[in-house]
């Protein structure tokens, strides 16, 4: 299992929640793992129900069997610093270029530079090891850009390596884009079953392995419950109205005596059955595009109370169940 964990997904398919769950399945029976945010939304903070994140690794979650899931919020310019005070030693002098706006500069204006430095600082959670010469976590998992910028974020090292050809930039450049394209990482990408987030997934996927960056799983979110199977609706398509009526007589809805309220039952739920039969339809239909893919799919229930707490929790239970990790 790669120990880098990079979630991606379009904008409303929900992989914020799925990298948070992913997360903690992950972090079951005893393992480190550290979730990183790199949008500044706090998606995290309000998914564990906890106060904005800082820039620091925070403990916010046990895993089941006593696992540990820190999590951190990555803010460019106090990466930037760091950056500073690693490679230069700036110290207080870093301190005074933030005053002077000159932090701000680089992090927004510079080409690839605030991108080198969110995944940078993921890279480095990675490779770090304790005194005893152990990973400081066992997986770090990032919440990464969407999927349509995707390609580009974890690329841009590549562009800044081009730019830089010697010094601390350019190694710098050159160690993140090594754990990048290896088999350290794994890019995720999440979808639901329409034709717009699978068709997004489909391009997400081909523009990864142009870049040669390691594609790891295809994650469904939100996939309703199947009510009725293929037999099934086509016996309510084959089944005339007039037996319809009778059984839902028989059923104790409505009858002769009522005045044949199971006959005006009959239309409103062949409605039903006929707009199921289009949603079912279509997500086999998007389930077949997946499947053409060639990587391992894992579908993630629609939860019907909602999305809280225990809803990841019992998210990370189903993605274990389905070998995640």
């Amino acid at each position: 299992m790669s120990r880098l964990q990079v979630v991606s997904g379009k904008g409303g398919t929900g992989k914020t929640t799925v990298a948070a769950a992913l997360a903690l399945a992950l972090a079951t029976e005893g393992k480190r793992a550290l979730l990183v945010e790199v949008e500044g939304r706090q998606g995290i903070a309000q998914l564990f129900e906890t106060e904005a994140l800082p820039y620091e690794e925070r403990k916010i979650a046990v895993a089941p069997g006593g696992g540990e899931v820190y999590a951190l919020a990555i803010d460019p310019e106090l990466a930037l610093l760091d950056y500073l005070q690693m490679f230069y030693k700036l110290g207080s002098a870093g301190r005074a270029l933030k005053k002077l706006g000159a932090i701000d500069f680089a992090t927004t204006v510079a080409p690839g530079v605030r991108d080198v430095l969110l995944t940078g600082k993921a890279c480095e959670a990675v490779r770090r090891k304790d005194k005893s010469g152990r990973f400081a976590y066992d997986y770090v998992v990032m919440d990464a850009p969407p999927t349509g910028r995707i390609t580009r974020f974890l690329n841009v090292n590549d562009e800044v390596a081009g730019l830089a050809k010697v010094g601390p930039i350019h190694n710098q450049a050159q160690a993140v884009m090594r754990v990048l394209k290896s088999r350290e990482t794994a890019v995720h990408l999440v979808t639901l079953l329409e034709e717009m987030p699978v068709q997004e997934t489909a391009d997400g996927i081909a523009e990864l392995r142009s870049a040669r960056l390691p594609v790891g799983r295809v994650m469904v979110n939100m996939v309703r419950p199947e009510v009725l199977d293929a037999a099934d609706l086509e016996l309510v398509r084959s089944t005339p109205r007039t037996a319809l009526a009778r059984s839902l007589a028989g059923a104790g809805l409505g009858g002769a005596r009522r005045g044949g309220h199971a006959e005006r039952l009959v239309d409103p739920l062949l409605a039903q059955a006929e707009e199921y039969a289009e949603r079912y339809a279509l997500e086999a239909e998007q389930r077949g595009v997946l499947g053409e893919l060639d990587l391992p799919l894992h579908e993630l229930p629609l939860l019907a109370e909602g999305m809280d707490l225990a809803g990841l929790y019992e998210l990370a239970t189903e993605l274990r169940k389905q070998g995640i990790a």
